[in-house]
């Protein structure tokens, strides 16, 4: 039996864990997943060991709150994987809390596997030692990091992005609102404010207050809500009664490619939810919060000149990125307007994005996987 310790708790790593999960189990029949993990790596047969909604928080200041939890999480990783040793350690994504934890394991002489690099290119250059010390191998999911990596001497494949291979090239969006029971060809919008609780509470009311005020200019305009998680429920219904009752809005219980391929455009938080839509080919406009004190310190450290990571891949802002006090719902709503009025400009921006996935698509998964493997056999020489 294969024993390997994983640690994917966010919504966009429990995507990505997922596929290599399932690629690792039909090439390693005998194979058991442990560690902390959400909702569909759980189903896909991983045992939890701490519940995903402990360690999923945003921001750099904002971490300083809930800093005792989340080191007594990572002890606790660590305590169980040093005593019940895994043949190896797999951290995805989350590096603040994945590469102390895969450090420690490392220097016991457990292998460790960091799947997507942390974006040390466009910020925090130095840290790269970090990830050189913490990982054997690091599973790289963009092609312009690999060369920065390989120079800092990190051990580095490239498998492109998974989510390149789970969405289709090729989105049919009436097929996708026959699917989800939306008549009509009128206007849509999803609407897309985050996974975790900071994110619903900081962007769920300007987002849906933009909403409100398309409503008012475009009768009739409909809007879709993915919710991420069944806990954070309560938190967009609260937000949606804010509103009032003139917006037609509908909440999915999750499903957010599901909305995306409905949609015409997408407004939504910057993350990897801004990758989801290039590849649904959808026209967006993002936004995005933090305190004041964290985004000081990001404006200081960034080296890139974009937010949003379709935006870095398309090396020009195509998705308006409307940030901190530029995050207003009278900003929000003229920015959608716009994408919503001109076709032209809707057309390339699609055409765009089409090329972007279509270059990403790498068999991400089943590379991760044998990536992984070969780790596990030169580990086992």
């Amino acid at each position: 039996m294969t024993r390997i310790g994983i640690c994917a708790y966010e919504v966009s790593a429990d995507r990505l864990g997922e596929g290599l999960v399932n690629a690792l189990k039909e090439r390693l029949p005998q194979v058991e997943f442990i560690g902390a993990v959400g909702e569909r790596m759980e189903r896909a047969g991983c045992r939890p060991l701490i519940p995903a909604e402990r360690l999923a928080v945003m921001g750099l200041v904002e971490v300083l709150r809930h800093l005792p939890g989340l080191l007594k999480a990572r002890r606790q990783l660590v305590e169980h994987f040093l005593s019940d040793r895994p043949d190896l350690f797999i951290g995805i994504d989350a590096p603040d809390f994945n590469l102390g934890l895969e450090r420690r394991l490392r220097s016991a002489g457990i292998p460790t596997v960091h799947y997507v690099s942390p974006t040390f290119w466009a910020w925090r250059q130095g840290r790269v030692k970090t990830l050189r010390k913490a990982a054997d191998l690091v599973l790289g999911i963009f092609p312009f990091e690999i060369d920065f990596l390989e120079r800092h001497g990190v051990n580095v494949r490239y498998v492109g992005h998974p989510l390149a291979e789970q969405i289709p090239l090729q989105i049919d969006r009436r097929q996708a609102r026959q699917d989800l029971s939306l008549t009509g060809s009128g206007e849509l919008v999803a609407i897309l404010p985050g996974s975790r609780v900071k994110e619903i509470e900081s962007l769920a009311k300007p987002f849906l207050a933009a909403a409100r005020l398309l409503s008012e200019r475009r009768p009739g305009i409909r809007f879709l809500l993915p919710c991420p998680k069944q806990s954070l429920r309560p938190l967009v219904d609260a937000a949606l009664r804010q509103q009032g009752g003139n917006i037609d809005c509908r909440v999915l219980d999750g499903d957010s490619h599901a909305a995306m391929a409905a949609a015409d455009v997408v407004l939504t938080a910057s993350g990897t939810a801004t990758m989801e839509a290039m590849m649904h080919k959808r026209p967006m406009v993002v936004g995005y919060r933090v305190s004041w004190l964290t985004a000081m310190i990001v404006k200081r450290l960034i080296k890139v000149p974009f937010v949003a990571m379709a935006n870095l891949l398309a090396e020009e802002m195509l998705a308006p990125e409307l940030l901190q006090d530029e995050c207003r719902p009278e900003r929000l709503a003229d920015a959608l307007t716009h994408l919503l009025d001109d076709g032209p400009a809707r057309e390339r921006i699609e055409a765009r994005y089409a090329a972007i996935h279509e270059g990403l698509r790498r068999n991400s998964a089943e590379l991760a996987a044998e990536a992984v493997i070969e780790l596990l056999r030169q580990s086992k020489k």
